[in-house]
């Protein structure tokens, strides 16, 4: 009896394991872009400059809209009246507009051709003071991580099912032992009247 409660628990503990073997647990998240992010953001330093470009998922072929906040890298403050200039090194016929919504808030306005990477070459006239500086990695065509497709449960709804049914098999199976020894000992006791009643006889 021990013995097979101990193999029906071992096989419980397998089927949980496999529950979990679908899952990746490697980080599938971007260091630029953390899961639950509602945008994308791409940053640039220099000795003079900060500037933080964000947008929403973009798509080649369609109008895009970006924002681009500039600020002095000495104080951080928002630098408003300043001139600039975007161009595309992976596609120099590229033309975008420039906007100051607010101070050092910039609206950038154009259209990515294609769904592929690319950078803007970011002219900056504020002042007396100017600056070339280089945007990398602007991901035309990407999703926002953690936007799951519908399929990605099913793997451990299916284990689940398993698990449910392991466990209605151990239960079936518990109530079928209770009954046989239920009928184990009324088998012993009819063996023990009957071997007393024959001892009584002799006597």
């Amino acid at each position: 009896m021990k013995q097979l409660l101990i193999l029906l628990l071992s096989l419980l503990l397998s089927g949980a394991a496999h529950a979990h073997g679908g899952e990746d647990h490697g980080d599938g998240a971007k260091a630029s872009t953390p899961a639950g992010a509602t945008s994308f953001s791409v940053a640039a330093l220099s000795e003079q400059f900060e500037v933080l470009l964000r947008y929403e998922p973009l798509a080649g072929g369609e109008p895009a809209d970006l924002r681009l906040f500039l600020s002095d890298y000495a104080t951080n403050a928002p630098i408003k009246g300043a001139k600039l200039t975007l161009t595309n090194p992976e596609d120099a016929q590229l033309k975008w507009a420039v906007t100051e919504q607010e101070p050092g808030i910039y609206l950038v306005e154009g259209e990515f051709p294609a769904n592929k990477p690319y950078s803007f070459a970011l002219n900056i006239v504020a002042g007396d003071r100017a600056d070339l500086m280089l945007l990398e990695g602007i991901k035309v065509g990407e999703k926002l991580p953690g936007a799951a497709t519908p399929t990605a449960g099913a793997p451990s709804l299916f284990f689940s099912w398993k698990i449910i049914l392991a466990l209605a098999g151990a239960f079936v199976l518990g109530i079928a032992l209770t009954v046989l020894l239920m009928r184990r000992r009324r088998v012993a006791a009819l063996v023990s009247t009957s071997t007393s009643a024959v001892y009584e006889n002799h006597a």
